[in-house]
């Protein structure tokens, strides 16, 4: 990667924060001022020691800080990251976070977090708005489809196009289409096209109960699919090591020519876990032959190119207001999806030390090349995740101060300023302990 890359992707990152986190500070911000509460420091990025910037108004300082993650607003008579805990051994005062009622420090501390759950809603509102919405049009998958093992089940096959489920024509290429009609419209028949010829498959009633199990919720029978080729290789992974390059296709593993598009690719490599294999790739007009050795997660360590590099790309449009409820339904499936992983995670069906990482993590999401549409999703997604981890109740999120407001609003019995001060303490430790580790795993994938 280039440096005028790194610097691109660098100035994505930064920018992107800084607007989630201005506006975040502005959702605690705002509603102290609405309660008449003293609002100390408004710092964008940390200031430990000294700041690149800073200037104040009034009884608040506004500042830029010299660490370029994240930032804080210090209220005053609150126990916060600055863990000045001089102020708290004087007698509270009028204007003090701490002499306010408990529903007015609650809305102070949940207001970061709603803001950057609508901030996330409203961007990917503005994307419909002016980019609308990518999809396949049906009669441009070239390719067909790619079908998991229901599938199979229901009579479809690689490569067959769906025609319409039931009475309802696929116009837009979409996986669950089948499996909507047959759960909510009782479909009973899939046309497809197989070989230039229209087929009727019939649905079995115990097939469609299947599909309808707790089980099989939101899985996709078939997908869309295209040809393998490679889009580009990670440092130092099983696939660099082996001699993989950009554009390269691999035309057969240990002798398979059965690997032509991108999912047979996928179940090929997948069956090697733990094996030595070998590859046969076209590189331009020459074929060549090289050997790898997957480990047990049965990797390459490649990123394959994605289906609109090989078919035509639509766009649906939205106008302004009917752009609004579809940014709603996109972020919330986006959180859905986030908070579902979180619990895969937690429960370890998916792997803590492949999935944490620190900033550097995010900076990869970032096109080098800054693609305005990609920069404003990435930011929209990373806005929905700021909002969910702050609410998680850990002591020193947000979401351990609106805890413990709670449990005061319920039992009417306020927490003690110490109290405060050593779960504060507490929830750093934990927060910096979580961070050190991502940043090693981080550091560890680089010069793996």
């Amino acid at each position: 990667m280039s440096f005028t890359q790194i610097l691109s992707i660098a100035g994505q990152l930064i920018l992107s924060l800084s607007i989630l986190v201005v506006l975040h500070e502005c959702g605690h911000f705002f509603p102290a001022k609405w309660f008449k509460t003293r609002v100390e420091k408004f710092y964008l990025f940390f200031d430990p020691w000294f700041s690149l910037f800073k200037i104040k108004k009034g009884e608040t300082e506004y500042g830029i800080g010299w660490i370029p993650f994240g930032g804080y607003v210090k209220i005053a008579g609150m126990v916060d990251e600055s863990m000045d805990m001089e102020q708290l051994k004087q007698p509270a005062q009028p204007w003090e976070f701490r002499s306010k009622p408990a529903w007015q420090r609650l809305i102070i501390m949940i207001g970061g977090v709603v803001v950057n759950f609508i901030l996330g809603f409203f961007i990917f509102a503005m994307i419909l708005f002016t980019w609308g919405r990518s999809y396949y049009k049906n009669a441009d998958v070239s390719y067909g489809i790619a079908v998991d093992s229901l599938g199979t089940n229901l009579g479809l096959r690689d490569g067959d196009k769906i025609i319409s489920v039931g009475n309802v024509a696929m116009e837009k290429f979409s996986p669950g289409f089948a499996t909507k009609q047959i759960v909510l419209q009782n479909a009973k028949i899939i046309t497809i096209e197989r070989g230039g010829q229209k087929m009727d498959l019939p649905i079995s009633e115990d097939l469609a109960e299947k599909l309808s199990s707790k089980e099989y919720k939101n899985r996709e029978i078939y997908n869309i699919r295209y040809p393998q080729r490679i889009d580009s290789v990670s440092q130092k992974s099983v696939g660099a090591t082996a001699g993989l390059k950009k554009g390269d296709v691999v035309i057969a593993i240990n002798n398979n020519p059965n690997v032509t598009f991108a999912h047979e690719f996928a179940q090929e490599i997948r069956r090697h876990k733990n094996q030595q294999i070998s590859l046969k790739v076209l590189r331009n007009m020459d074929t060549i032959a090289m050997n790898a050795k997957l480990d047990s997660t049965s990797t390459l360590g490649v990123f394959m190119a994605t289906p609109d590099q090989f078919l035509k790309v639509s766009r649906e449009k939205f106008a302004f207001f009917a752009a609004l409820p579809e940014g709603v339904k996109e972020g919330t499936t986006f959180l859905r999806d986030q908070i579902s992983a979180f619990g895969q995670m937690f429960r370890g069906k998916i792997n803590v030390k492949d999935n944490l990482g620190s900033i550097f993590s995010v900076a990869t999401l970032f096109d080098p090349s800054w693609t305005w549409e990609k920069f404003w999703r990435i930011t929209a997604m990373l806005s929905i995740i700021l909002a969910f981890f702050n609410i998680l109740p850990i002591p020193a999120l947000d979401g351990g101060y609106v805890l413990f407001l709670l449990i005061e609003s319920i039992t009417g019995k306020k927490f003690s300023d110490k109290f405060m001060e050593i779960v504060t303490t507490a929830g750093f430790l934990i927060l910096i302990t979580l961070m050190v580790l991502a940043i090693g795993l981080d550091i560890n994938r680089f010069f793996r």
